[in-house]
């Protein structure tokens, strides 16, 4: 197989790229990387010294692409599917990356921080740093409601790289902070890409691994 994806089935950044990839069709060899396990963690350092998942190793080009957003633009050039995931309309194409930058930014990092906090041990918490996220969701929260009214996809007519990095941001985000009651727009939007069969496939494949998430408790009933 020429393209290999270190994920983990559970993370969110890894969940982005996956989508791009069922998006495209795009054949792939999966190899789950447990970031926890130190000799296997030492292992993945050689394959990228930062230590981060998801990275995408090409083969065929002797390639390491590391980063979601820099992954899917490279999957998006050389192994593109029928529908591009950048627009290939420049100024439609800035909009994607604009919107890609705000799921990652301002969704999907206040929400790691809240996610993240509750691993710390006692006493090391940073209460301050997690009410400063869960008002940073609301602020996205309400930025994103605005922009999304009327719409069908976060950019123009078709599904983009913006609509990878905002499937598994607002899945999570809305776990630990829901918006289904408060913003009706993003809400709409959500429930129009947990119904997409790339992001269905995902939530299929990371299912197994929920008991690991630590808000599991608070995982709605209809995601298990």
């Amino acid at each position: 197989m020429a393209l290999t994806l270190y994920l983990h089935p559970l993370a969110s950044f890894c969940h982005k790229v996956l989508i791009a990839l069922h998006e495209a069709g795009t054949p792939f060899e999966a190899k789950i990387v447990d970031l926890m396990d130190p000799q296997e963690h030492a292992r993945y350092l050689e394959v990228w010294p930062a230590g981060k998942i998801p990275v995408l190793h090409d083969a065929a080009a002797n390639r390491t692409v590391p980063e979601a957003s820099i992954i899917i633009e490279y999957l998006d050039r050389l192994h593109p599917g029928k529908e591009a995931l950048i627009p290939r309309d420049e100024e439609q194409a800035l909009e994607a990356r604009l919107w890609d930058r705000f799921f990652d930014l301002y969704i999907h990092a206040p929400m790691q921080k809240i996610v993240t906090d509750t691993l710390r041990p006692e006493g090391e918490n940073d209460s301050r740093g997690v009410a400063e996220a869960r008002t940073a969701l609301h602020t996205a929260y309400d930025m994103a409601d605005r922009h999304l009214a009327g719409k069908i996809f976060a950019v123009g007519e078709r599904f983009s790289i913006a609509d990878c990095a905002a499937a598994p941001a607002l899945f999570y985000a809305g776990i630990v902070e829901p918006f289904d009651a408060t913003h009706p727009s993003l809400s709409t939007y959500f429930e129009r890409l947990f119904r997409r069969p790339s992001f269905e496939r995902v939530l299929a494949e990371a299912r197994p691994y929920f008991h690991m998430f630590p808000y599991r408790e608070a995982i709605p009933p209809r995601f298990l």
